[in-house]
C-alpha cells in the first residue's frame, strides 16, 4: 500500500499526526520528527517512527518518492497493518 506523508523535520518531538486532505482532495498523513533534514536523517527517523507506530519491521517501509521533499510517498508491505494515527 502506498501512503503520502507530509513530514516536518527538526520538530520538538517525534509524532505521527492526523490524516488530512489537501486542496485537491488527496489524503496525507502528517508526521513530525526531531531529526534534521540532512544526509537522510529525517527520512530514516520517519521510517523508524512509522515502523514503531504501525508495528511493522523497518524493512517493510520503503521511501518511493520525495527523498528531498517534505511531501513523501512511502510503500508499506504487508496486509496486516492497521493505519492508526
Amino acid at each position: 500500500m502506498r501512503i503520502t506523508v507530509k513530514l516536518t523535520p527538526g520538530a520538538k518531538k517525534n509524532e505521527v499526526g492526523d490524516w488530512e486532505t489537501d486542496a485537491a482532495g488527496a489524503r496525507f498523513l502528517r508526521v513530525s520528527v526531531t531529526a534534521a533534514p540532512e544526509k537522510g536523517k529525517a527520512n530514516a527517523a520517519l521510517i523508524k517512527l512509522l515502523s514503531k507506530h504501525w508495528g511493522v519491521p523497518k524493512s517493510a517501509i520503503k521511501l518511493v518518492r520525495g527523498e528531498t521533499s517534505r511531501v513523501k510517498v512511502i510503500e508499506v508491505e504487508g496486509n496486516e497493518i492497521h493505519l492508526k494515527g
